[in-house]
């Protein structure tokens, strides 16, 4: 009798919202005709091009060309500087310049080889991680001295280390450092994680860094798995030296932000705001970050320029260094004029996946598969702390975003993936500062963070892909009014029913085989005052004076209490 009533009470419901005339895809599907045909890709696989060239950090010369390289096509873009800007002029930009509370650095040359050997162990050239961020330099001559093998953490105390380079694939960095006071004269370190398929990528060296400290001249060098084997096959035989040679550069520089805005033409106070950091070594990580974007950018421009296109919101273009270029912007309110409404950070986004190994995915904002990590959601290799349901961030953010990338997904039979919230980039200020924000990016790359992550990983198909889901989706979220608003609240509804209907299955399944119905009935609760809450959101896109579109989302909360079974 529940499941007749739930159901009479649903398709009551659904069909009082169903008579909007036209669905999400019919008002998405215009900015779809508008970016397709546009966007090429070609600018933006020019400037991963450009930018992976460099090992770049905040403040260093790759980092600052790139920043320069950015500005030079947001010039001839249209974008006028701010400080040049009109009252009425609407593509803007500025670079933003700060202190830096340590020196920038970077690497010039290095290389290792063991004593009496002809050929090198590694070479900066073709293994362009292997020297620690914040190394010093040797002398020119390098540091010629024996290697001990460090096996566990009692060796640092129990081993004569003076004047020796201690080596160790078994004790992490941050051990090894405690023994820089007992005089060793470098480290030698190799902890490539198993993701990484070092035994099948033997020259794979994940970045790694050292703290800087003034004071100590330090360096450190990360092996490959094949430098790895190589120096532990030495050292079975017997007494090994190595020569270390390191060349760096550490030098007082300055942090530099680009903010590019395209104002909106009637509501310019209310925003949507990417962003795309950087600083890292690598192509897709995060290269293609900067260069979709950079395109992202130039289109738009041309597009409000030629009068094909307006946007009644203001959107801005972020890029600068790894989180806290986006906390910062987000914090400090006085240089922005609008309120941050959406935020979507690119993050490693254009990744040959038939190489790489890595999948598309939207990190969603925390939702219960952030708590019940079950079924078809899984989380990636990076991982994720299980969160609680306080940290949940309901919003139509995570269903709009993905009902998009769907669209263009069977239009190019293209992947698309979500995966529970993790963190770890540029998303998570915007969500500390309860700014709905999500994640675009790929994983697991088996070339993460490693000297292999080049630009022949990189698919300029892909990047063209996450960008023209990326532009739709905001074009539309910044033209929104209270048409689109019910056609969210459609979709809304109809993944709110597909989800429920998928953790009631999973219950059931989980009570069967001996599980809690009080832990089960608690998911579905969770899961159904989410979607209640993310039905509420929708209150955002929508004038005080509209009750029509108000009463419809006051039914569908209703309908989603009818749905929840007692199990």
């Amino acid at each position: 009798m529940k499941k007749i009533h739930f159901l009479f009470l649903f398709l009551l419901a659904f069909s009082k919202l169903s008579f909007a005339q036209s669905s999400l895809d019919q008002t998405i599907n215009p900015y779809f005709d508008l970016v397709r045909p546009k966007y090429s890709g070609d600018l933006a696989f020019e400037t991963v091009a450009f930018v992976e060239k460099y090992w770049r950090v905040a403040g260093n010369t790759g980092f600052n060309e790139s920043v320069f390289l950015i500005a030079k096509k947001l010039e001839e873009a249209g974008f006028v500087l701010e400080e040049n800007s009109k009252p009425e002029s609407r593509l803007t930009y500025r670079i933003e310049k700060r202190g830096m509370n340590r020196p920038t650095w970077e690497p010039v040359a290095a290389s290792l080889k063991i004593t009496g050997e002809n050929k090198d162990l590694l070479e900066f050239s073709t293994n362009r991680n292997m020297i620690y961020q914040y190394s010093s330099s040797t002398p020119k001559s390098g540091v010629e001295a024996e290697v001990i093998y460090i096996s566990k953490k009692e060796d640092l105390e129990q081993l004569d280390l003076n004047g020796k380079i201690i080596f160790s694939d078994q004790v992490s960095y941050r051990n090894l450092q405690s023994a820089a006071d007992r005089g060793i004269l470098g480290i030698l370190t190799y902890d490539n994680p198993d993701y990484l398929q070092p035994e099948k990528n033997q020259t794979s060296i994940q970045f790694r860094s050292l703290r800087y400290e003034a004071e100590k001249e330090n360096w450190a060098i990360a092996l490959s798995f094949e430098a790895k084997e190589k120096l532990k096959a030495a050292l079975a035989k017997g007494k090994v030296e190595v020569n270390a040679k390191i060349e760096t550069k550490i030098y007082d520089s300055e942090e530099l932000t680009v903010v590019a805005n395209v104002k909106g033409s009637e509501l310019p106070l209310e925003s949507l705001v990417f962003s795309a950091h950087i600083q890292e070594p690598g192509a897709n990580d995060n290269a293609t970050g900067v260069g979709a974007q950079l395109e992202m950018t130039v289109l738009t421009a041309d597009l409000i320029q030629s009068g094909k296109l307006d946007l009644k919101r203001t959107l801005t273009f972020l890029w600068g260094d790894e989180i806290i270029s986006t906390r910062r912007y987000i914090e400090e309110k006085e240089k922005r004029e609008a309120e941050i409404i959406w935020g979507i950070s690119l993050d490693m986004v254009g990744e040959n996946t038939d190489v790489t190994g890595g999948t598309f995915l939207i990190e969603k904002m925390p939702d219960p598969s952030a708590i019940w990590t079950r079924g078809e959601d899984k989380h990636t290799e990076w991982g994720g702390r299980p969160l609680k349901v306080e940290d949940m961030k309901p919003h139509y953010l995570n269903d709009f975003i993905l009902s998009v990338f769907q669209n263009q997904g069977k239009h190019a039979n293209w992947q698309v993936v979500t995966n529970p919230f993790e963190g770890g980039s540029d998303h998570t200020p915007f969500l500390n500062a309860n700014i709905p924000g999500l994640l675009l990016w790929h994983f697991t790359d088996q070339f993460y963070h490693t000297d292999n992550d080049r630009l022949d990983k990189v698919s300029q198909e892909t990047m063209k892909n996450v960008a023209t889901g990326a532009l739709v989706s905001a074009y539309t979220l910044l033209n929104s009014d209270s048409k689109t608003a019910e056609e969210i609240l459609q979709m809304l509804m109809e993944k709110a029913k597909a989800r429920l209907e998928i953790e009631i299955t999973l219950s059931k399944q989980a009570i069967a085989s001996g599980g809690s119905k009080e832990d089960e009935q608690k998911i579905i609760d969770t899961w159904a005052d989410y979607y209640e809450k993310a039905l509420d959101s929708i209150k955002d896109l929508v004038h005080d004076d509209d009750e029509k579109t108000l009463r419809r989302i006051q039914l569908a909360k209703e309908t989603i209490k009818a749905q929840v079974p007692e199990l």
